[in-house]
């Protein structure tokens, strides 16, 4: 599976906010570095993790719109909106955040994630 096929696999899946299927994705030594709204968070595989679960507890479901997804050997740049529906709201779908995220991938999984991101 090429670098391209795996990023989109991982954006169209529930891992975003299930962590078994998240684990499946993340190399051993991921970090991900994210410049977001509110300031730079560094997270490893067990902080990818825990934020996986942690989105599990406010969140019915996420939806993730690619605009768009180029390649490069390993390297896999994408530019998407992120959409969510709250426990206390499942029937209105909430625009969370734009993304766009670099992803290096190595033997077949992420391994090092440079991320910007802006709330709506």
């Amino acid at each position: 599976m090429s670098p391209k096929e795996i990023v989109l696999d991982f954006y169209n899946s529930d891992a975003l906010y299930n962590s078994t299927t998240l684990e499946s994705f993340l190399h051993e030594e991921v970090i991900l570095e994210w410049n977001s709204s509110k300031g730079f968070v560094k997270k490893d595989r067990a902080g990818l993790l825990q934020m996986a679960n942690d989105l599990k507890v406010g969140y019915e479901t996420f939806v993730v719109q690619i605009h768009h997804i180029v390649a490069e050997d390993n390297l896999v740049s994408v530019h998407y909106t992120h959409f969510g529906t709250t426990i206390e709201n499942p029937h209105h779908i909430n625009r969370l955040a734009y993304f766009f995220a670099i992803w290096e991938v190595r033997d077949g999984k992420l391994f090092h994630g440079y991320q910007m991101s802006q709330l709506p």
